[in-house]
C-alpha cells in the first residue's frame, strides 16, 4: 500500500508540475485606459438579425454604458431593429458612432438600408464617419462597381467621410473602390489568414504600410482588427483565450506608438455568427456573450486561466483512477504500477481538459446532444484504453503469476489404479469421416488407463458421412461409443447435454474436444492430476491448430489466435477468471451437473458454462501448454462467421448473466477479479459495437463538411483524438506482447495485427444484433473446405469494402476542401484514414484467403529469439 501511495503521490505531482510548466504567465503590454474604438454588436444569445431577432433598447443601453470610458468610438453594421438607436444612446455616454450599413444581393432591401442609414448620420451629431457595406465584394454579394454606386449616393448627401469595409486584399485587387470612398476601411485578420501568433502584428502593420503605400492620400483605418478566443487553429493561426489577448495588447501597444486609427474586433462575443462563419465566428469579442471580460488586461497572460483547479481536478481523479487499477495488484512490479500512473494521469488530464474545454462553448440544446455523447464515447474509449493498459502491465511486469498450473503426470499412468475415469465427448455435425477418423485414432493413442470416448453425431443428413465415423468407433473397442440423433435440439449444447446423459456411470471427469482435434497422447495424464485438487471444477489447456502451414491466410489466422490464449487467458487466469472455450477442456462431472449441464440457449456454450461454474464458487485451471491440435476455418468468411458466433453469444451472456458480474443478486460467489475479466474482456467487442455507429457518424459528418464547409467544422481534436490515440496504444501493445510474451517476428506480429483488425466490423454487428434479437443460429465452422474464387472473397467483405471507400472518400473530400486553412481538416481525414484500416484489412485479408493454397509458414521468431516456453 505504501509503495501504490508513493507512485501515486509522485506521479500526480508530476501531473501538477507539467500544468505549471505549460502555464507560466508571460508579461505583455498592458491595456490602455481607453482604446480609440471597437466594433460594436450588442445582439447577445437568442439575437438573430436574419430572423428579426435584436436586442431591447435597455440591453443595448447597458452594453454602451458598460464600454464608457474604456472606448472612444464603436462601429456598428446595420440598421435594422432597434440598432438604428444606437447613435442616440452612445450620444449621452460620450461615444462616437461610425455608423453602418448593411449591403446584401438584393438591391431593394440596399435602398432601404442606404436610406435609413443617410437618416441616422444626418440626425446624429456623433455619427463621425459611415461605412456602406460590409464584405460585400469578399462574399460575391455584389461587384465593386456596384458598392460604388451605394457609396456614391451616400457621400452626396452626408457631411462626414463615407467608405465600405473589406478585408487589406479587396482593395488592392479593386482600387476602382478607392475612387468612390473618402477614407479606405481595412480589415485586418491575421487568424483568416494563417498567421502565426507571432507574427501577426506585423503582418497587419505590413498590410497597413501597403494600403498606404498602394493608394497614398488616402486615410487608411483599421475597420476590423482582432483575434478569436475559440475555434479551430487554421494553418498556423491557434484560436485561444490567451492567444487573443497576446494579439491584442500587443497590436494596442503599437497602435498607440504609431497613431493607428482602429476598431478592435469586437466589443462582445455573437454566438449567431456561428450559422455564417462557423464555430469561431462566435468568438472575437473582448467581453464574452454574458459581457464578463475573456483575459487580463493588464497582468501577465496565463495559457489556461484556470490551470491550478484543471490541475488538480486531474491530480485526483489520476490518483483514484490509480487505485482502482491498483486493487489486487500486488503482484505487479514498480515498473508496472508506474506505467498504470502514467496511463491514469493522462487520462486524467484529458477528461479533465474536454470537460473544459467543451464547457468553453457556447452551447445550443444541438451541441449538447453531440457534446454528452461524444464524452460518453470519450468515457468508453478510456474505460477501454485504461482496460488495454491493466493487460499489458499484468501481462509483463508482474513478479510471479500467482496460479500457476504445470502439467501433473504421475509415474507409470497407464499402470495407475487411483486416477478418475475420464469421458471423452466429441460432438459432430456433417464433418468429413477422414478428419474426424483421424481425431479417434489419436484418442486411442491416449496413455490415460481410464477413459471412454462419447461420439454424439447430431443432425446429420448423409449417411455416408456418419457411417464410416460409426464403423470405425466400432473397430476402435468397447471404449468408444458412436450415437448419431437425428432430430436433436440446442445444437453443440444439446449435442454435449446428449452425451452426459449417455456418459458412464463411473466417470467423474467429462473432457471435450471439437471433431478436428487431434490430441497428444499424455493429453489426460499431464491435466487430470489437476482435478486433485476439489475446489476445482474445470481444468482447460489451450486451442491449438496444425495446419497454419497451408497457407498464408492459414498463418495469419494462426498468429491472431495465438495472442488470446497465451496473453489474455494467462492474466486471467490469475484471478481464476479464464473464458472457458468447449475444447481441449476438462470439466468435473458433479460439477457439470450441478449447474444443469450446458446452456442450449446459448451458442457460446462453452464460456457460459465456465461463468455459471465461477458463481458456484469453482476454480478453473489453466494450463498454457498445447495438447492438441484441430484446424483453421478454411475461408475468410468461415473465419467471421466463428468470429460472429463468439461475439454474439458473449453478448447473449452479458445480457443472461448482468446481475451476476454488476455485482447483483442471488447466490453468486463471483470474486471483483472474475467480474472485472469477464466485464473487462468484452469490453473491446463492445467497443466494436459502438465504433460501428461512430462510423456511421463520421460518414453523415464528413458528407455536411464537404457540402457545406463554411457552416459545418470537423469535430474537436479533443474528440477524435481519443480514438486515433487508443489505435496506436492498441498496435503499440501487441507488438509488444507479441515480441516479449509469445516472442513472435515482426511478420508474425504484423500478421496477427491484420488478422484481428480484419474481424472488427464482423464483431460490430455481432455485437449490435447481440442487444436486440435471440436465438441467432449455431454457425459451424466449416473444415477441408476449397477456397473460394476472388470474386466469391469480395462478395464476402463488400459491407467492408463499401465503408473503405467511403471513409477514403470522405477523407479526400474534407482534405480538398478544407484541408488546405484548417490542420483540424486534415487530423480529421487522418481520423477517417485510420478508421477505415479494419475494413481494408477485411478485404486484404479476404483476398488472402482466396489465394491458391500452397504451404505458407510465417517466421515463429526472429533469427536468434528462442519460442516461448508457452508455445
Amino acid at each position: 500500500m505504501w509503495v501504490n501511495a508513493v507512485i501515486a503521490g509522485v506521479f500526480g505531482i508530476a501531473a501538477v508540475i507539467f500544468w505549471a510548466v505549460g502555464n507560466q504567465p508571460t508579461a505583455e503590454p498592458p491595456w490602455p485606459a481607453a482604446v480609440a474604438g471597437v466594433s460594436f454588436s450588442p445582439l447577445r444569445m437568442g439575437n438573430d438579425p436574419a430572423t428579426g431577432n435584436y436586442p431591447t433598447l435597455k440591453e443595448i443601453d447597458e452594453d454602451l454604458r458598460l464600454l464608457a470610458g474604456k472606448v472612444q468610438s464603436v462601429r456598428t453594421y446595420g440598421v435594422g431593429g432597434t440598432l438604428k438607436d444606437i447613435p442616440r444612446l452612445a450620444r449621452k455616454y460620450g461615444i462616437s458612432v461610425t455608423l453602418g450599413g448593411w449591403l446584401t444581393g438584393n438591391h431593394q432591401d440596399n435602398l432601404r438600408e442606404v436610406r435609413e442609414l443617410i437618416q441616422i448620420a444626418q440626425a446624429s451629431p456623433n455619427v463621425t464617419q459611415v461605412v456602406v457595406g460590409n464584405e460585400a465584394v469578399l462574399r460575391g454579394e455584389l461587384t465593386a462597381e456596384q458598392v460604388s454606386q451605394y457609396l456614391d449616393i451616400v457621400r452626396s448627401v452626408v457631411g462626414v467621410p463615407v467608405s465600405t469595409a473589406e478585408p487589406w486584399h479587396v482593395w488592392i485587387k479593386n482600387p476602382v473602390l478607392v475612387e468612390h470612398v473618402d477614407y479606405i476601411a481595412a480589415h485586418m485578420l491575421p487568424y483568416w489568414e494563417g498567421i502565426a501568433l507571432e507574427a501577426a502584428v506585423d503582418f497587419v502593420v505590413q498590410n497597413y504600410n501597403d494600403l498606404v503605400t498602394a493608394f497614398p492620400g488616402k486615410r487608411v483605418i483599421f475597420a476590423e482588427v482582432g483575434w478569436p478566443s475559440n475555434g479551430r487553429t487554421r494553418r498556423s493561426s491557434v484560436a485561444s483565450e490567451a492567444n487573443e489577448a497576446i494579439f491584442l495588447r500587443r497590436f494596442l501597444n503599437v497602435a498607440q506608438k504609431s497613431g493607428f486609427d482602429y476598431f478592435l474586433m469586437e466589443a462582445f462575443d455573437q454566438p449567431w455568427k456561428s450559422e455564417q462563419e462557423g464555430a469561431v465566428g462566435a468568438y472575437w469579442g473582448v467581453f464574452d456573450v454574458d459581457r464578463n471580460p475573456k483575459f487580463a488586461f493588464t497582468e501577465p497572460v496565463v495559457r489556461i486561466p484556470k490551470w491550478r483547479m484543471l490541475a488538480a481536478g486531474s491530480a485526483v481523479i489520476g490518483i483514484l483512477v490509480l487505485s482502482v487499477l491498483l486493487v489486487d495488484g500486488g503482484s505487479l512490479r514498480n515498473r508496472g504500477r508506474s506505467f498504470l500512473a502514467i496511463v491514469a494521469n493522462c487520462a486524467a488530464a484529458a477528461t479533465v481538459w474536454i470537460i473544459y474545454d467543451y464547457g468553453n462553448q457556447y452551447l445550443t440544446p444541438f451541441t449538447i446532444v453531440v457534446g454528452v455523447l461524444m464524452i460518453m464515447g470519450f468515457v468508453g474509449i478510456t474505460l477501454v484504453l485504461l482496460i488495454e493498459a491493466h493487460e499489458l502491465a499484468e501481462a509483463s511486469w508482474v513478479s510471479v503469476r500467482r496460479r500457476l498450473f504445470l502439467p501433473a503426470t504421475p509415474e507409470n499412468p497407464e499402470q495407475s489404479t487411483t486416477l478418475p475415469k475420464v469421458s471423452v465427448h466429441v460432438p459432430a455435425y456433417n464433418e468429413p469421416p477422414a478428419m474426424m477418423i483421424a481425431t479417434l485414432d489419436a484418442l486411442s493413442r491416449l496413455r490415460y488407463p481410464n477413459f471412454e470416448v462419447v461420439v454424439i453425431d447430431n443432425n446429420t443428413k448423409d449417411a455416408e458421412v456418419w457411417r464410416p465415423v460409426e464403423e470405425h468407433c466400432r473397430k476402435l473397442g468397447s471404449r468408444f461409443r458412436f450415437f448419431h440423433v437425428d432430430p436433436l435440439a440446442g445444437f453443440k449444447a444439446g449435442a454435449l447435454n446428449f452425451a452426459m446423459a449417455n456418459t458412464a456411470a463411473d466417470a467423474e471427469i467429462i473432457a471435450v474436444i471439437d471433431s478436428d482435434y487431434q490430441v497428444r497422447p499424455n493429453w489426460l495424464c499431464d491435466l487430470v492430476p489437476q482435478f486433485g485438487d476439489q475446489e476445482i471444477g474445470i481444468v482447460q489447456a489451450p486451442q491449438d491448430y496444425r495446419d497454419d502451414g497451408e497457407s498464408l491466410f492459414k498463418a495469419m489466422c494462426y498468429a491472431e489466435y495465438e495472442g488470446f490464449f497465451h496473453i489474455g487467458m494467462v492474466t486471467r487466469n490469475d484471478r481464476n477468471a479464464i473464458i472457458q472455450h468447449g475444447t481441449m477442456t476438462m470439466i468435473r462431472k458433479s460439477v457439470l451437473e450441478e449447474v444443469g449441464g450446458w446452456a442450449e440457449w446459448c451458442i457460446t456454450e462453452d464460456a457460459e458454462l465456465g461463468l455459471r461454474i465461477f458463481e458456484k464458487g469453482y476454480g478453473c485451471a489453466y494450463v498454457e501448454k498445447s495438447y492438441g491440435k484441430g484446424l483453421i476455418p478454411d475461408t475468410f468468411l468461415d473465419y467471421k462467421k466463428q468470429r460472429f458466433r463468439w461475439a454474439y453469444g458473449a453478448v447473449q451472456i452479458l445480457r443472461r448473466h448482468s446481475r451476476q458480474l454488476l455485482g447483483g443478486a442471488g447466490e453468486s460467489k463471483l470474486s471483483f477479479g472474475q467480474k472485472y475479466h469477464f466485464l473487462a474482456g468484452w469490453m473491446p467487442w463492445l467497443a466494436d459495437g459502438i465504433n460501428l455507429f461512430f462510423t456511421l457518424a463520421a460518414l453523415v459528418w464528413s458528407a455536411a463538411i464537404i457540402i457545406s464547409p463554411l457552416h459545418v467544422d470537423p469535430p474537436l481534436a479533443v474528440f477524435t483524438a481519443p480514438p486515433l490515440a487508443l489505435f496506436l496504444f492498441k498496435v503499440g501493445k501487441l507488438v509488444y506482447l507479441y515480441r516479449s510474451r509469445v516472442k513472435a517476428s515482426y511478420a508474425r506480429t504484423a500478421a496477427a495485427a491484420v488478422a484481428g483488425l480484419a474481424l472488427s466490423h464482423t464483431i460490430a454487428k455481432a455485437v449490435v444484433q447481440g442487444f436486440y434479437t435471440t436465438g441467432k443460429p449455431f454457425f459451424r465452422t466449416p473444415k477441408c473446405e476449397n477456397s473460394p474464387a476472388m470474386v466469391q472473397a469480395m462478395s464476402h467483405v463488400a459491407e467492408e469494402a463499401a465503408i473503405a471507400v467511403g471513409l477514403w472518400i470522405s477523407a479526400a473530400g474534407v482534405a480538398i476542401v478544407q484541408g488546405r486553412e484548417t490542420p483540424g481538416s486534415l487530423f480529421w481525414s487522418l481520423v477517417l484514414i485510420v478508421q477505415s484500416m479494419p475494413y481494408l484489412a477485411a478485404v486484404l485479408l479476404s483476398l488472402i484467403s482466396a489465394l491458391p493454397g500452397h504451404q505458407q509458414r510465417l517466421p515463429a521468431t526472429e533469427p536468434g529469439r528462442p519460442l516461448s516456453p508457452a508455445v
